[in-house]
């Protein structure tokens, strides 16, 4: 099969590998679409820091090279030995994350905290490939949702977002605000409108908050275009529960922390790549709350991301217009993606397609 395989920093190739095997409680899956995401933009650009190119995983035992892309739709082609709730033909898609069921976090339900977690795509072969075998636990049946497999490509970011909305707490009728409408940031905006949070939305860039605003944002905001963040919440009579930074830049924590109220509630889900100071006894004061988020908890996150997907009536295709080939993913995917230049919010990939094409979401 073709797959795109790093090997090193600014080193992905396009190359025939062998088939997956198959293990006892997997699936075979041909690949119909698969996202790639600012993780895989950085690893390209700046790992391996994630993928166990060089020291081998003490989960997965993967060492060496290895096929990207967690964020998978694909079709049922086998089923291993242990499996029984899964046939051939089904349209599917893997949450991804492989958690072990038996530790303290698994027996509490926060499965993304397992002491043994590890992801399909950066611990192990994933998805950017023709075909990826995939633990038949971190999988749902796409069938009761009616997507198609370009959207139900969107299903775990979209989990992502929803994990990262239920850490936030927010209420119906409140006032929150998301810092950063790129993919997680657009999906979070969609999530918590029809959660029924007034959506407050910022972001540089036009045509990404144009597109926040068809998700159901009830204000945008360029934080550096005349009015800040603040002032324009001021000047509506807005006061947040909730600041979700989802840029990972220390410009967005800090305008979160700058319009924070009292007794509010700020949500980092983007990952910062650098420690900052904080005044903690400012945060004691005012009885902030600073919340972590990461990943998600498949049985809960991973259904309600698809239910979500499947309400839109208009689609995705303003969030997802196109789905690369293999041969364009380097070019046409990673290289923007790490350089924060991607021109859609979120990138396919269709690893069958000889051509980039539209997508059907």
């Amino acid at each position: 099969m073709r797959a795109a395989v790093f090997h090193g920093r600014d080193d992905v190739r396009i190359e025939d590998v062998a088939d997956p095997v198959v293990g006892p409680r997997d699936l075979l899956l041909k690949v119909a679409a698969v996202g790639i995401c600012g993780t895989d933009g950085h690893e390209f650009a700046h790992g391996p820091t994630l993928f166990p190119i060089e020291v081998e995983h003490p989960v997965t035992h993967h060492c060496g090279p290895l096929i990207p892309g967690h964020e998978i739709a694909g079709w049922v082609q086998a089923t291993g030995a242990e499996v029984s709730d899964f046939a051939t033909g089904m349209l599917v898609v893997s949450g991804a994350g492989i958690s072990c069921g038996q530790c303290h976090w698994c027996a509490a339900g926060r499965t993304n905290l397992c002491a043994n977690y590890s992801t399909v795509g950066l611990q192990c072969h994933g998805g950017l490939a023709q075909y990826v075998a995939v633990p038949s636990d971190t999988c749902i049946d796409t069938g009761p949702y009616g997507l198609t497999p370009d959207a139900a490509a969107l299903a775990q970011p979209m989990s992502i977002a929803v994990h990262a909305m239920r850490r936030g707490r927010p209420r119906s009728g409140e006032v929150v605000v998301v810092i950063g409408a790129g993919g997680i940031g657009a999906f979070l905006t969609y999530a918590l409108a029809q959660f029924g949070a007034v959506t407050v939305v910022a972001d540089l860039n036009p045509q990404r908050l144009a597109v926040a605003k068809s998700l159901g944002a009830h204000t945008t905001v360029i934080p550096e275009d005349g009015q800040g963040l603040g002032q324009v919440l001021s000047s509506q009579g807005l006061v947040p529960s909730v600041i979700y930074e989802v840029s990972g830049s220390t410009p967005g924590f800090d305008l979160a922390r700058s319009i924070v109220p009292r007794g509010g509630r700020i949500v980092l889900v983007g990952l910062h790549g650098q420690p900052c100071a904080i005044n903690l006894r400012d945060i004691s004061i005012r009885e902030i709350e600073i919340i972590g988020t990461n990943a998600h908890v498949l049985r809960t996150d991973l259904p309600m991301a698809l239910d979500l997907l499947a309400t839109r009536t208009d689609g995705w295709r303003d969030v997802a217009p196109i789905a690369l080939s293999l041969d364009s993913l380097v070019d046409g995917g990673l290289k923007p993606l790490a350089a924060g230049q991607s021109d859609q919010i979120k990138t396919l990939v269709d690893p069958w397609s000889d051509l980039t094409r539209s997508t059907l979401c």
